[in-house]
């Protein structure tokens, strides 16, 4: 019972007999107290009358609100009459009518997720009562409607061209990149290439730069002049003239997994 009270009540109904509901109807035969839950002889049934309601899918209209009134009360506007199962006889006396507010589920705040009948005297707690209807109380229970909205679409990216072009992502189609990745040192004198060095720098290996159209134009060409612009040290000759023993990479390039280096 917990797991269908989750579920908005979708239709109020009266029935001359528990068998006489279709499927998809719940006829409420005891009281709270556990008594026999028959209204009587007031609702045009010679046999008395059982409240009875209904659990749609998920787009059906829901259940608002629920009034009892008497016959001779008009009826409420925005609310219909609850269904009768059959339909009693045209002529025959009632005493009391059920209405039944119907709100599409999107549009409704709150709805009725039960309903119990129980002694006049007794109060129910975490219920509103309705009214009286046959010899009980009617009680319900409300709650908000929970809306399934369209799950949200993030906004796509607009990347700029000054963006793209500081983009660390290679272009397959660029030949400027075939010979122009390695790494940049920078002696006293001037910038030196060389290749990547995977066990010393293994994190840095591939990652592509744009050299100077100058030495560009020199490497493509196959010209040895740049070789001439530049003072190339040996890792030893840097060590010794700074003073740097590259303890910063090679302790990075330790604690690498194996299969990165």
């Amino acid at each position: 019972m917990a797991a269908a009270e989750e579920t908005p009540l979708t239709g109020v109904g009266l029935a001359a007999a528990p068998e006489a509901v279709p499927a998809g109807w719940t006829v409420i035969t005891v009281t709270v107290e556990g008594a026999a839950a028959n209204l009587g002889k007031g609702f045009g049934h010679k046999g008395g009358g059982y409240l009875c309601v209904s659990r749609g899918g998920a787009q059906a209209p829901v259940v608002t609100d629920v009034q009892v009134l008497s016959d001779r009360s008009p009826q409420p506007a925005g609310y219909t009459r609850a269904s009768e199962f059959p339909e009693p006889r045209p002529g025959v006396s009632r005493k009391k009518r059920v209405y039944v507010k119907l709100v599409p589920p999107e549009a409704a705040g709150t709805a009725l997720f039960s309903l119990q009948l129980s002694n006049k005297s007794r109060a129910l707690p975490q219920h509103l009562k309705i009214g009286e209807i046959g010899n009980f109380a009617l009680w319900c229970k409300k709650g908000p409607v929970l809306h399934s909205g369209p799950q949200p679409v993030p906004r796509p990216r607009t990347i700029s061209a000054g963006l793209k072009q500081l983009s660390l992502q290679a272009p397959a189609s660029d030949p400027r990149y075939r010979h122009t990745q390695g790494l940049l040192f920078f002696s006293s004198h001037s910038w030196l290439f060389l290749k990547p060095l995977p066990l010393l720098f293994p994190a840095m290996d591939g990652v592509p730069f744009t050299l100077h159209p100058r030495f560009e134009s020199k490497l493509s060409s196959g010209s040895n002049a740049i070789l001439a612009d530049l003072n190339v040290k040996s890792l030893a000759d840097i060590e010794e003239e700074y003073n740097y023993a590259f303890v910063v990479e090679r302790t990075a390039a330790a604690r690498l997994p194996p299969g990165v280096c």
